[in-house]
């Protein structure tokens, strides 16, 4: 039994055929409700996407302090998904309400 398992397993390495499910790509949420980014703070690994919704009746952006990402103006239910494929702190805020402020920080894959 225990070498029909491994003949098996052979024989799908040999024709390329995958032993596992590939890995669900890693996501998070930040909500804008109540002119707040929620939550404020999101820690995620690296290649992690995290989707901006806005919740309010108002539009909003989620634009970096440093300006290396901005989601230009979001309406109402309007969504925004990027990718941080680098590891560091990255604050954001609203160009159009400056009050408004979030981190997402990156940590390198473990």
């Amino acid at each position: 039994m225990k070498l029909r398992i491994i003949s098996v397993l052979a024989a799908a390495l040999l024709v390329g055929l995958p032993l596992a499910a590939p890995a669900a790509s890693a996501t998070a949420t930040v909500h804008i409700k109540n002119f707040k980014f929620v939550p404020a703070t999101v820690s995620v690994v690296r290649g992690t996407t995290v989707t901006f919704i806005n919740d309010d009746q108002e539009p909003h952006t989620v634009t970096a302090t440093d300006k290396s990402f901005d989601s230009e103006g979001l309406d109402t239910n309007g969504k925004w998904t990027p990718a941080f494929a680098k590891a560091g702190t990255f604050t954001y805020f609203c160009e159009m309400h400056p009050n408004m402020h979030g981190t997402v920080t990156v940590k390198a894959a473990q």
